[in-house]
């Protein structure tokens, strides 16, 4: 199977090629320039590995919640080649995305992404590793004030990770208490990620037409004012 992922929600952007279970992945924390990158990533993956995109089996793209701008850029672009191709799409979550990267590299249990969403608030959610090592979402993803981080999903500690703990540590690390195992610091969704997990919602036979591939923001209005 060949899966070409997409991740630009955040501050990164990122693509990445997953060819039977290998991945490869170009990334670079380079705000503002998505747009500019993301194509000739794709591109460059697809030369190293030797392949063209009609091989390609399967889009997958960072569905958000994240910039609303970058979330729009990825799903812009594999909603594009994947109407081009006919090809499916497996949306994937870049808080699920977080989760994974944080799950592999300490062999935890459970994982605490956050993404500081600006406007005093936070994307927020608890994930449990499963018998496959893929997490698995324990109640839903938020978009909160930090103060209201909801860790108790989590029987045992876990992993903080994202953008959302550099901008509030200290408040959310209070909050966890002694579910808090570690903290990744300086961390954004990757393709890579996002590769791996859309190879699974492939193989499990739920990814979507290029039609249904939308974005999701979990913030419906940016110009509202954030809670207290």
């Amino acid at each position: 199977m060949i899966v070409l992922a997409i991740e630009t929600a955040t501050e990164a952007c990122s693509a990445a090629l997953c060819h039977d279970g290998a991945i490869l992945e170009r990334y670079q924390l380079a705000p503002r320039e998505h747009n500019r990158l993301i194509l000739p990533m794709l591109e460059s993956l697809l030369a190293e590995a030797g392949l063209v995109l009609g091989q390609v089996d399967a889009l997958a793209f960072g569905r958000g919640p994240g910039s609303f701008t970058g979330v729009r850029i990825a799903a812009g672009v594999a909603q594009g080649i994947a109407f081009a191709l006919d090809l499916p799409v497996a949306p994937v979550s870049t808080l699920a995305a977080l989760a994974d990267e944080a799950i592999g590299q300490t062999g935890g249990d459970y994982a605490f992404p956050c993404i500081d969403a600006r406007m005093a608030e936070v994307y927020f959610a608890v994930y449990r590793r499963d018998a496959e090592g893929y997490p698995a979402l324990l109640g839903e993803e938020r978009v909160l004030p930090p103060g209201q981080a909801d860790f108790s999903p989590a029987e045992g500690v876990g992993i903080g990770t994202g953008s959302g703990w550099a901008t509030y540590q200290a408040r959310l690390s209070g909050l966890a208490g002694g579910r808090l195992a570690s903290i990744l610091s300086g961390r954004f969704p990757r393709a890579g990620s996002v590769a791996r997990l859309g190879a699974r919602v492939h193989a499990l036979g739920t990814s979507v037409p290029a039609e249904q591939a939308l974005p999701v923001y979990l913030r419906d209005d940016v110009a509202r004012k954030p809670k207290p």
